[in-house]
């Protein structure tokens, strides 16, 4: 089919990671004939460089974790030393895994296929590889990639981005790591799990900034407890060559030295030399410019994913794909509310939250309208058992509904499902207090909270 030029396909996407075959997988579900377009390989940055290896390689460091800590637990256990081609061979199982199941689905959904460097070469149509693709519509996610910052290369040896991260053969003795967001904290997380000596430097007052103050602070202090260095507030000024590794400077005048240096400063549009400005296509920083349903200015494109100012997420993506082929197939379809988007960060301990921080509520509703709880996590069994710290914060507009979520602890990623459906579905904590939560669980923590705002605490002082 492909090769007729005569074909011209319901949607044409290009980009195979998690935007574009969430778009494929849907379209085909509900009938569109649909070919996807993909350089490298299908699952894109997800599967194959982000959230499924960065997330083994956590694992791998709770596990040596616990190796070391046994003994707090009454099992005698010791650490003889982290074997990074095993750690590296269960990462590739898991991702390889995953990757057969993701080409078997489209090969099931009836999907063309294609292996080839796309460009957009008109309003309907991607070339790749001397041959044309037409589409009733097309829709762009070509992703993201590592971003630098002005002067600083990344050489892949001492400078590192985190694609080479995740593929480095060794354990460094040590890391400074450029950006205390959650791709910085949670490869500094991993490494000092793996015996790494880790300094994160973030020109912003505090880490994962993105986040509640409350759950930063509480993090700086979980990784003050566990020896990760941090450097907060200066700007990176400079890095240079040493005989053992790197030395990085600050602005304020600050210098550290290390193996290496990971630069982990975020992610960039992928959109140069696409053709996507030639077509007409509203561009803002690299970034395409869309509105609320994925469409950009040219009515028969659309963009999803990295490849748009949205939350860099994956579950984003997905979303957005899936939006972007319900429109196209003619159902009705709902704008994504962003804020109400869970968002985890993986380290130990995990960040998780849904909803808006304290201070995006008072902006919005006034100080005097809000109302915060914090729960602690020192009153939850479960917590206790598993010996982690931290909390769960609600803010609340005053007698109205929960509008944020936060919450600091190990597994806490695990419980933001709970708090989805509660800011989403816009429920008073006297609604939530009537659930019965399972004991001993650490999602018990969130009736708790609840309860507590609703006036009646119950493992917790009034």
């Amino acid at each position: 089919m492909a090769n007729d030029a005569s074909t011209v396909f319901d949607l044409v996407i290009l980009g195979g990671g998690s935007g574009g075959y969430a778009a494929a997988l849907r379209g085909a579900q509900l009938g569109l004939d649909v070919a996807l377009i993909e350089k490298d390989k299908l699952g894109g940055t997800c599967l194959h460089r982000g959230c499924i290896p960065t997330k083994a390689l956590l694992h791998a460091g709770e596990l040596a974790d616990q190796a070391r800590e046994g003994a707090e637990f009454g099992v005698k256990t010791t650490l003889e030393g982290i074997d990074m081609a095993g750690v590296h061979k269960y990462k590739d199982g898991v991702v390889s895994g995953l990757y057969k199941g993701l080409q078997g689905l489209v090969a099931s959904r009836k999907i063309t296929y294609v292996t080839g460097e796309g460009r957009l070469s008109s309003a309907t149509s991607v070339d790749v590889d001397g041959q044309r693709y037409e589409g009733r519509h097309i829709l762009l996610a070509t992703g993201s990639v590592p971003k630098s910052l002005p002067g600083l290369e990344i050489d892949g040896d001492r400078v590192i981005s985190s694609d080479h991260a995740l593929v480095l053969d060794r354990v460094p003795k040590s890391a400074v790591v450029l950006g205390g967001g959650v791709i910085g904290v949670e490869f500094a997380s991993a490494w000092k799990s793996f015996g790494t000596d880790v300094t994160i430097v973030e020109a912003l007052p505090h880490l994962v900034p993105a986040e509640d103050e409350g759950s930063s602070k509480l993090l700086e202090r979980a990784f003050r407890k566990r020896g990760i260095n941090f450097s907060l507030g200066s700007r990176f000024s400079g890095v240079e060559y040493t005989d053992n590794g790197v030395k990085v400077s600050l602005e304020n005048g600050k210098t550290f030295e290390a193996e290496l240096l990971l630069v982990a400063v975020g992610r960039g549009p992928v959109s140069q030399g696409l053709g996507y400005e030639e077509a007409g296509v509203a561009m803002d920083r690299g970034f395409v410019l869309v509105d609320e349903y994925m469409q950009t200015n040219v009515p028969t494109i659309s963009a999803v994913g990295d490849l748009v100012p949205t939350l860099q997420l994956a579950h984003v993506g997905f979303a957005e794909g899936m939006l972007v082929a319900e429109r196209l197939a003619g159902q009705k379809t709902v704008p994504i509310d962003y804020d109400g988007v869970p968002r985890v960060t993986y380290c130990h301990p995990e960040v998780a939250s849904v909803g808006i921080t304290e201070a995006k509520a008072k902006e919005l509703y006034g100080s005097d309208k809000v109302v915060t709880l914090k729960y602690n996590l020192a009153g939850n069994g479960r917590s206790k058992i598993l010996k982690t710290a931290g909390e769960i914060k609600l803010v609340q507009v005053r007698d109205g509904a929960v509008v944020g979520v936060h919450m600091v602890g190990d597994r806490m990623g695990e419980q933001v499902g709970e708090a989805q459906l509660i800011y989403n579905w816009e429920a008073l904590p006297a609604e939530v207090a009537q659930l019965v939560h399972a004991h001993p669980t650490q999602n018990e923590a969130l009736g708790e909270a609840h309860l507590a705002l609703a006036g009646k605490p119950l493992h917790s002082h009034d």
